[in-house]
């Protein structure tokens, strides 16, 4: 079976909004894809990045634990994913480096960020794009992974078009939004 994202974003909207609204599953960033997201989130000193779903916290840890970042924002609706991501910042030693934000992605704050990781359906990333786009500052770094930004163009593509966790997408607020 080839693998589709649009179809796979396609039979899990149906179940989202069974559940009351915009959702996604929880799927881990798989250890073998953090060199292509890292790649593409070129993170540097003084970098303030927002991982919108963090899930269990894996992007933001990873980052802090490597790079010179200003500050990592772990941003996740579910309260069990938000609590084990500050277990394993604590583990890490990176609990201090991390702002861990248990809520709504479409209502909090993200007007600070330098760069956004996002491994969210293509229809939550559709219904993030205004917000994206009013938020944040032109030179901001948008990465995707596997799922597009419809109507965006991305500035650059890594790693393969194809396969689950293949394909990290990088955007850059004031170019691919326009």
């Amino acid at each position: 079976m080839e693998w589709n994202p649009d179809g796979i974003d396609r039979e899990l909207r149906w179940i989202a909004m069974a559940f009351g609204g915009v959702s996604v599953p929880f799927v881990p960033t798989r250890d073998e894809t953090l060199e292509l997201v890292f790649k593409a989130l070129d993170l540097k000193e003084g970098d303030i990045l927002y991982d919108l779903g963090c899930g269990n916290g894996k992007i933001v840890i990873e980052a802090a634990r490597r790079y010179p970042i200003k500050k990592a924002v772990c941003i996740e609706a579910r309260r069990e994913l938000i609590e084990e991501a500050r277990e394993r910042a604590a583990k890490n030693g990176v609990l201090d480096k991390i702002e861990f934000i248990h809520g709504d992605m479409f209502r909090a704050k993200i007007s600070d960020a330098t760069a956004i990781y996002m491994y969210l359906l293509t229809s939550v990333n559709e219904a993030l794009k205004p917000k994206l786009s009013r938020e944040l500052r032109p030179g901001t770094r948008v990465v995707t992974l596997d799922f597009q930004i419809p109507g965006w163009k991305p500035v650059k593509v890594y790693g393969e078009r194809g396969g689950w966790q293949k394909t990290v997408y990088l955007y850059i607020i004031g170019k691919s939004d326009k």
